[in-house]
């Protein structure tokens, strides 16, 4: 349902998203990844945060679970984004840092301890990861997508299934596109070294 809304709405959402400017997001992520170091931009989107980090001297990977927005970002940004999905994942301390910037919310609730698993294991000792949940409690449908929601009790609730993986810090911001109004649960995690 959600990767098929993605399919066919790639177009819009590529124009709503991949202006909007993420600079007060990508800064706390960035300041614990060495200079040059590698990013997995998961669940890239429109590719608008793997082109800024590239920008900034970044190593970037990136995919996406849809094909029409995969071919999208790798216009954007010139990388081979991939297709695939967080539970295709199967590298291990590869990176210095994983971006999930409203991507991992579209993963049920039952799926997303596995679907984080993966991505902790991708993860360098030490290594930091940004996520992003809309803010609330729940799962939910809204205009054919998929959302688990998540609040400061429900992440730590998440995070408790995790032994090497310590949160850094949450806040919350409000939407960063124009005529939005909703609010967001961002957290920064990192793996133990």
């Amino acid at each position: 349902m959600t990767l098929e809304y993605y399919q066919y709405h790639a177009d819009d959402f590529f124009s709503s998203t991949v202006n909007v400017d993420m600079s007060s997001l990508h800064t706390p992520f960035l300041e614990h990844i060495p200079q040059g170091g590698w990013i997995l931009d998961a669940g890239c989107g429109s590719g608008r945060d793997s082109k800024a980090f590239l920008q900034q001297g970044y190593q970037v990977e990136a995919f996406d679970a849809t094909a029409e927005m995969a071919k999208l970002a790798s216009q954007h940004t010139g990388l081979p984004v991939k297709q695939m999905t967080f539970s295709d994942v199967n590298t291990v301390n590869r990176y210095d840092g994983i971006w999930c910037c409203a991507s991992l919310l579209h993963v049920s609730a039952t799926e997303l301890p596995d679907a984080m698993a993966k991505l902790a294991q991708a993860l360098k000792p030490g290594g930091i990861w940004y996520v992003s949940f809309k803010y609330g409690d729940g799962e939910r449908i809204k205009d054919g997508r998929r959302f688990t929601d998540l609040n400061e009790q429900g992440l730590n609730a998440l995070l408790a299934g995790f032994a090497g993986i310590t949160l850094v810090g949450h806040w919350i911001t409000e939407d960063k596109r124009p005529g939005r109004s909703e609010m967001w649960l961002n957290a920064l995690l990192q793996k133990r070294a």
